[in-house]
């Protein structure tokens, strides 16, 4: 009984981290949508020579605080994403620490990223 417990004590925590994580890349869509959609598409493919893809991108796995701190305090020079390089400016965004946590999730959830999920306190302290 007790073993009986604790089986279902796991699988309801397990469910309330999914829930809480699907929450936040639902919510995500919706920022990316009015946000990034113009520049990143929407497939997160980018524009080829203009603005880097975000789908399958090894910048945007490889350094999940980089990435934190590009959408918090924008980029502005010349960085490589899959081989390919980039030089144009993103300028920071005018979002709440819930808002990039929740986008980045997103992104970090679709087009065969590594489903990382990012918090608020992750982006609060790159603010810094």
């Amino acid at each position: 009984m007790k073993l009986m417990k604790k089986y279902v004590l796991s699988i309801v925590m397990i469910g309330i981290g999914l829930c809480g994580y699907s929450q936040n890349a639902a919510k995500g869509k919706s920022v990316y949508t009015q946000t990034c959609i113009a520049c990143h598409q929407p497939t997160g493919v980018g524009i080829p020579g203009a603005f880097p893809p975000l789908a399958k991108s090894d910048y945007l796995n490889s350094d999940v605080n980089r990435a934190i701190k590009g959408v918090v305090k924008g980029l502005n020079g010349p960085i490589t994403v899959n081989g390919k390089k980039f030089n144009s400016s993103m300028p920071p965004q005018a979002l709440t620490d819930q808002q990039i946590a929740d986008v980045l999730t997103y992104v970090y959830s679709n087009w065969g990223n590594s489903k990382k999920v990012v918090t608020p306190a992750m982006v609060k302290a790159q603010r810094k």
